[in-house]
This record gives C-alpha cells, sequence and structure tokens, in this order.
C-alpha cells in the first residue's frame, strides 16, 4: 500500500480468509476479549517488546518473509521463525509445551484444526486485534477471541500450458477421470499436507469417497506435501495437478511458468490458516503486538500482492489479473471435523492410493 514501510521482501506471506461459507466449529468457553488497538499503537514500550517474538508457522517462506517489515513498522521490533509441515507440526510444539519449554509466541498452521486443538488443550490466550474485531466477519473469527483467519487460500486443479491447451483442459473434478488424464496427474498426501489433509475432508463430503476411489485408477504420481505439485506441473513432469495450492501457482505463473490455475464447477475447497497467540508466550506483548499487526491492512494488502493469497478485510484490493474470489465457487471448511476424522481420513486415504 502508498506510505508502507515494507517491501517485497520484508512481507509476511500470508493471509486472512475467504468470503462466507469458512466455519471454526469448536465450542464457546466464553465471550471473546474486548478489542485491542491497532498494531500502529500497540504495546511500544518495555524491553520484553523491543526483543520481538518467535512464530511457529507452516512454511518456511513465510518464516523468512517479514523480519524487517515488522521491525520497520513497529519502532524496531524483530521477528524469528520455525517453519514446519502439517505431519510434524503439533509434534514439533507440544513436546516442548508439555516439558515446560515455552519458546513460541504467535502460531500458525493452514490445518485449521491443529488450532481448534490448542484452544480446547487450554494453551491458547485470548486476544482481539481491532481489525479483527471490526472488519472480520463471524465466521473467521474464535468466538471466545483465541484465533482469527489469517492465512487462507483455496487448494485447486491446474494445468501446464504448455502441455494442455485451454479448451482441452479439465473444468472440474469429475473431468479428471476422463482415460486421458491416465499418468499425467500429480496429487499430494493428506498426512503430510494440512492444505491437502483439509482438501481431503471437504471434498470426501462433497463428492463422496467414490471420487477418490476413481481417481486412484489414473496411475497418478503420489507427491507428499501440497507445495510439490505446483513445481511438478511447471517443470513438465506432469501435465495437471489434482490439488495443490492456489498461491503457488499465481507464483509460478506471475514469474513466467506455463502453469494455469482451474476452479472447479463443483466447488474448490477453503483453505483455512488460523494465527494464535499461546499462553506461557515468553514474549507476550510483542505477541500481541504482532498478532495485531497480521491482521491490519498494511499486512493484509501485501499477503494478497506478494503472497497470492485472499482476505475479508474489506480495506484490501483483490490483484489485478486473479479471478476474484466473489466469482469462485467454494466449499466449506470444518476445522473441528478435520480434528475428529483425521486419522480416519489418512488411514482411508492410504488405503486407496496404496501410499
Amino acid at each position: 500500500m502508498e506510505g508502507s514501510k515494507i517491501s517485497r521482501r520484508n512481507v509476511l506471506v500470508g493471509a486472512s480468509a475467504l468470503a462466507a461459507g469458512a466455519a471454526f466449529s469448536t465450542r464457546v468457553v466464553s465471550a471473546a476479549p474486548p478489542a485491542s488497538a491497532s498494531y500502529a499503537g500497540t504495546h511500544r514500550g518495555g524491553q520484553e517488546g523491543r526483543q520481538g517474538c518467535l512464530v511457529h508457522l507452516g512454511r518456511p517462506e513465510i518464516v523468512g518473509a517479514d523480519r524487517q517489515g515488522f521491525r520497520g513498522q513497529v519502532s524496531g521490533r524483530r521477528l524469528q521463525g520455525r517453519a514446519h509441515g502439517r505431519r510434524t507440526h503439533l509434534a514439533a510444539y507440544w513436546p516442548e509445551y508439555t516439558a515446560n519449554v515455552h519458546a513460541v509466541d504467535v502460531v500458525n498452521s493452514s490445518d485449521a484444526s491443529h488450532l481448534v486443538y490448542w484452544k480446547d488443550q487450554g494453551v491458547l490466550e485470548p486476544y482481539v486485534p481491532e481489525d479483527v474485531a471490526k472488519f472480520y466477519p463471524a465466521e473467521h473469527k474464535d468466538a471466545d477471541g483465541t484465533y482469527a483467519s489469517f492465512r487462507v487460500f483455496l487448494c485447486i486443479i491446474a494445468y501446464n500450458t504448455s502441455m494442455v491447451k485451454k479448451e482441452e483442459a479439465p473444468k472440474s473434478f469429475a473431468d479428471l477421470l476422463d482415460a486421458k488424464w491416465k499418468g499425467k496427474i500429480v496429487k499430494a498426501h493428506p498426512g503430510y499436507s494440512g492444505t491437502i489433509m483439509t482438501a481431503t475432508y471437504q471434498m470426501s463430503r462433497d463428492l463422496g469417497w467414490e471420487y477418490f476411489e476413481k481417481l486412484a485408477q489414473q496411475n497418478i504420481s503420489a507427491g507428499a506435501v501440497g507445495c510439490r505439485s505446483a513445481e511438478k506441473i511447471a517443470l513438465g513432469e506432469r501435465a495437471v495437478q489434482a490439488d495443490g495450492v492456489e498461491y503457488l501457482i499465481f507464483q509460478e505463473k506471475e514469474s513466467g511458468q506455463p502453469v494455469e490455475p482451474v476452479y472447479a464447477t463443483e466447488g474448490n475447497p477453503l483453505i483455512i490458516g488460523p494465527n494464535g497467540l499461546f499462553k506461557a508466550a515468553p514474549n507476550p506483548n510483542a505477541a500481541r503486538l504482532f498478532q495485531s499487526f497480521c491482521f491490519s491492512p498494511d499486512c493484509q494488502q501485501l499477503c494478497i500482492d506478494i503472497g497470492g493469497l485472499r482476505s475479508v478485510h474489506p480495506q484490501i484490493k483483490e490483484h489485478t489479473g486473479r479471478t476474484p474470489l466473489s466469482q469462485i465457487k467454494t466449499m466449506k471448511d470444518d476445522a473441528a471435523a478435520v480434528l475428529k476424522n483425521g486419522e480416519q481420513i489418512k488411514a482411508r486415504y492410504t488405503k486407496i492410493f496404496r501410499v
């Protein structure tokens, strides 16, 4: 945004949420606390605040992006980060916590069920940034104020434009079952990727497990994490991805790679990556300051423009050249259901695809 002190390299690549449809389904313990001031005027003083905070995130490119920007915007505070995929995200923090090692201040995951779990365990600190209180729909913020939608995007089909003509490209998930795509599809695994875990739940609910049983007959390339699918089709290793991270396709396309997103006519899985603060955060003031920064218009707009993500903040603008969110049919997120059914989803998926 005009006048921002944050450069392209300094953005924290994350986003808030999509339009209506996403829901954080979890029990309400108490009313959310009052909204806190915007990041520009929050927790300016104190040595602890100047020491910064440690953020636990789900992607390495997110960790490396905002150190200088956070410092420049809020009086010299610094940011450190860790990155883990879905499979290790819970395991990476929980052993530390139970051993009374509290190194993490702020946490984010592309599997929203992690935040539901941590809330149920009583380890998240209620905190409501002013922008969340004023501008975020109820379905994008926890009723008790312990987390809110920060990174949200879609899980989509995509194809290599050098290998597939536009008129021949798939338009739906059902199209991927056509015999012409046999041996040409890459797909990620829900056991390794929060994006794919969430997407698999939504698709199995809306399309039925029969869809996956048919897709498994297509001799797909079974990858591990969702971020690899975009690389594989960009390099021409496969012509089509059956599922993958929308913002990575944007990044590949906008850097000149021959890829194109496809928004399935049945609806596209909605992926929410909430932010939360830990009660035992070693730098609680800096953590609150960073949380407020994440939901500010400056950060949200940069998340869209640089990160390829989406936002429900009304003061942001859609990025030119990308299909507006309002024109895309989405599936409904249900983090509590993913938490409840995650092990069964992994087991059934592994049985079907034999990976």
